[in-house]
């Protein structure tokens, strides 16, 4: 049975898939075009952590970091690799849309990569209606970005 819990920063499986997920980005993308947010970055004020379990297994993980007082931004979304296509990124990002009207805000808004290998969370994304987007908040045009938004 999936479960979304608020937190798990301290879990160490939530760390493993952490370090993965940079290894990820670092492994698709230049450094200076990754920007995932680190622990610290993930225990911020302006930002929300979700881990998703089935019973003691770690399933994913994602988190809304808000940007603007109506406008929030998906971070860090990831899935356990023997959990893919799944349904936990759908968990997710349906979670985070709930949350993000919760708070009314008025935009979400994602920054992931542009290669093959992102191809699978644009699908994912513009399943729940995003579409493609000029960069936002402080991001700057990148061939390694594609930016997506949707009205909440």
């Amino acid at each position: 049975m999936m479960q979304i819990r608020e937190g798990g920063l301290d879990e160490p499986e939530v760390v493993a898939l952490l370090r993965l997920h940079m290894e990820g980005m670092l492994a698709n993308s230049p450094k200076d075009s990754c920007h995932f947010l680190d622990l610290s970055g993930l225990r911020a004020p302006e930002v929300t952590f979700w881990s998703v379990w089935d019973g003691d297994a770690l399933l994913g993980m994602g988190a809304l970091k808000q940007i603007e007082p109506d406008h929030g931004e998906i971070k860090s979304m990831r899935t356990a690799p023997d959990q893919l296509r799944g349904g936990v990124g759908a968990a997710l990002v349906s979670h985070i849309l709930k949350v993000a009207r919760e708070r009314a805000y008025r935009r979400l808004s994602l920054e992931t990569g542009s290669g093959p290998s992102f191809e699978a969370a644009h699908a994912l994304y513009r399943k729940f209606g995003f579409t493609e987007c000029a960069p936002f908040g402080e991001y700057k045009e990148d061939p390694f970005s594609r930016f997506m938004t949707r009205v909440v």
